[in-house]
């Protein structure tokens, strides 16, 4: 884990008025360390050992500040469970079909993308989503041992 964005992302929280609880120190940490783009629950069972009182709303709160101040983003992929990505630099996902897992990759930033989007449609285009899909390595491994 990178300590220099642990303390860079608390500087943030700080900046904006949020008090540094100890839970919050945790979930932060939790989600910088973790490239798994845990979901509200996953982060809560992670973390109930340590703070038995702490419950999933205090999670859900807890990301929705994060994402309030810019620290994390929401994906949400239609499965009825949002997923949670710090945010380090834009990046893209690719999904696997299987198993769910994502995976980030750089690309350069598609911003022709958006700027052709707004000149066809007149809209003010704020920002874009990039999803690859298909099936991860371990899933393919799966498939050919059986």
């Amino acid at each position: 884990m990178s300590h220099s964005q642990l303390s860079e992302a608390i500087t943030t929280l700080k900046g904006t008025g949020v008090r540094i609880t100890p839970q919050r120190h945790a979930i932060l940490e939790y989600l910088i360390e973790s490239m798994s783009h845990p979901t509200a629950d996953e982060i809560y069972k992670a973390l109930e050992g340590k703070f038995p009182n702490m419950s999933v709303a205090t999670v859900y709160n807890n990301l929705r500040v994060f994402r309030e101040v810019g620290l994390v983003k929401e994906l949400t992929y239609g499965d009825s469970s949002s997923r949670f990505d710090f945010i380090t630099t834009e990046h893209y996902h690719a999904i696997c079909e299987k198993c769910g897992k994502i995976v980030d990759f750089h690309y350069p930033g598609l911003n022709e993308v958006e700027d052709l989007a707004s000149h066809v449609t007149e809209f003010n285009v704020s920002h874009h989503r990039l999803e690859i899909y298909g099936i991860c390595k371990g899933c393919q491994e799966v498939n050919h041992t059986q």
